[in-house]
């Protein structure tokens, strides 16, 4: 059987790490879906990392809960969301994804869960986020933020292609800053945060979660590579139809990572600047995706 070269493309700064550890795998001969959860695991380990795993932003009332997905190229997929107290949650998705016949675990139970199948618990605050907790508590109009997803969140969303051409992606956050206890994003819904058909392609999101869920990002943009749709038109495609639904009037981010089964790659965002990483032919490099709008995310870079 004739090997392809691997491929892997994933969201933000820390994308660029994530792609490290996925290649390395994939290099070695790995599958696709073990390469996405070693490269989620590098940002989830990662304390500087302020949207993902441990050192993550918490919620309204201090704690931090982590949501996740997988998707593998057989068609299964596994997540979890609300999940405190432990911090590789995309393994744990992928856990969900092979031992249980469940889709989605949540809250105390997919803790539970994590703790059974051999996951150590741990303390997720860092004293860096808590202290940013503590600025938020004392702002009179703190409650707004309840209100708008307008905290900027770099959800991690990686995909890859591994030697055999399978592809799979994983997607894991730690949701929007300050958000109301119980509050699920679009990183744990598969169609929303993540999709993966091994026909045809794979996308990941991250960004307000509200609006990616409302169209059902991922997957839309895998059904328009369905239909001979270039990757990057694919995720533009997706994003004018967000823009549309607000007509014109958008004061949210949201960018999309895709990739072909044929190896094509695309990305693109509502604003400036949304940064990818992607792995290609033996190179790992950070680009900037182009924008739809010529705007300027307000909140880009508030929480490193």
């Amino acid at each position: 059987m004739n090997t392809v070269n691997p491929i892997v493309i994933s969201t933000w700064y820390h994308g660029e790490r994530a792609n490290e550890a996925a290649s390395n795998v994939l290099q070695k001969g790995g599958s696709a879906l073990d390469a996405v959860v070693a490269g989620a695991a590098v940002s989830e380990e990662d304390p500087n990392v302020m949207d993902v795993g441990y050192g993550g932003l918490p919620g309204e009332n201090g704690i931090v809960t982590l949501d996740a997905a997988v998707m593998g190229p057989g068609g299964r997929s596994g997540s979890v969301a609300g999940v405190g107290g432990v911090v590789n949650a995309a393994a744990v998705a992928k856990k969900v994804m092979e031992e249980t016949e469940h889709a989605m675990i949540v809250g105390e139970g997919a803790k539970r869960f994590a703790l059974k199948k051999g996951f150590q618990e741990k303390n997720l605050l860092t004293e860096k986020a808590r202290q940013r907790w503590l600025e938020w508590e004392k702002d009179p109009e703190k409650s707004s933020a309840w209100l708008s997803e307008q905290s900027h969140n770099e959800t991690l969303g990686i995909l890859a292609m591994d030697q055999k051409g399978d592809l799979a992606g994983a997607c894991t956050t730690s949701g929007a800053a300050w958000k109301i206890h119980g509050r699920v994003g679009d990183s744990p819904l598969i169609g929303a945060g993540l999709y993966v058909d091994n026909e045809v392609g794979a996308a990941a999101a991250t960004g307000a979660g509200r609006e990616v869920i409302a169209i059902c990002g991922s997957f839309l943009i895998v059904e328009n590579m369905r239909r001979g749709m270039s990757a990057h038109l694919a995720c533009e495609n997706a994003l004018q139809r967000m823009i549309d639904r607000h007509g014109g009037d958008v004061e949210f981010q949201v960018g999309f990572v895709a990739l072909r089964k044929d190896g094509e790659t695309g990305a693109a965002s509502i604003m400036n600047p949304f940064e990818f990483a992607l792995f290609h032919d033996g190179k790992n490099r950070l680009a900037k995706a182009k924008a739809m709008l010529d705007k300027q995310t307000s909140f880009y870079n508030i929480y490193r």
